[in-house]
């Protein structure tokens, strides 16, 4: 789904952003998916609730973040936080500022504690090779352990490489290209993606991704991971 198609929305508590709403159970997804602008010295907030997780990441500009009662920590391009239920998070922009943001119902599972707030910035995370070639490489914000029930990660690609293979999982995905084009499988279908476009893949949908274009493809990705399947 290509930024273009999707129309502006008003929340609430943004008064003064732009927003597109990605995704939503609207579609079929289990999250809700929201790419955010703010204007320089524009506010926005998500109110604390006991239910829902909220990922931030930050596409372009600066600003400020506050997590609950915290203390306010500057934000640039590149920095993340995942944060858990009933914690709030205000956002001002000191520059025009895009954010992503990213929110689900926290799945608890017996024996695992609840997780503390995570914060970071991609340039910290180290982007490991990938199937075996550094032409791909993996950086994983969310760490791989079972007190997060979630994950999102980046891939870049460097042009001419993709995924070996065509992929079939339990795992929706709600993903966004941050630079760079490619062509992507979904289901049956090859379909030509570029920077700002938007894909949400349900589960068991076929999918793999080939980068083409003169620099690297680069998305980040959610899925659900690390929880028992309901039945």
């Amino acid at each position: 789904m290509p930024l273009e198609g999707y129309p502006f929305s008003k929340l609430p508590t943004w008064p003064d952003a732009e927003v597109r709403v990605l995704a939503s159970p609207a579609l079929g997804a289990n999250f809700a998916q929201f790419l955010i602008d703010l204007p320089a010295g524009g506010r926005g907030q998500f109110p604390a609730d006991e239910r829902i997780e909220t990922f931030c990441y930050v596409v372009s500009g600066k600003g400020e973040h506050r997590e609950g009662t915290r203390a306010k920590r500057q934000i640039v391009a590149g920095s993340f936080s995942l944060t858990p239920p009933r914690v709030a998070n205000e956002f001002c922009a000191s520059e025009p500022m895009r954010l992503m943001i990213f929110q689900k119902r926290y799945q608890p599972s017996p024996g695992i504690p609840l997780f503390s707030a995570l914060h970071g910035n991609e340039h910290e995370v180290v982007a490991e090779p990938w199937a075996e070639t550094d032409k791909i490489k993996l950086q994983t914000l969310v760490p791989d352990d079972l007190q997060f029930d979630m994950a999102m990660n980046i891939f870049t690609f460097t042009p001419g490489f993709g995924l070996p293979i065509v992929e079939t999982h339990v795992m929706e995905h709600g993903l966004l290209f941050l630079q760079g084009k490619g062509v992507y499988q979904l289901g049956d279908e090859w379909m030509e993606v570029q920077k700002d476009d938007f894909i949400w893949m349900g589960p068991f949908c076929p999918q793999s991704f080939y980068a083409t274009g003169e620099q690297p493809a680069k998305y980040i990705y959610y899925k659900d991971v690390n929880r028992e399947i309901g039945l």
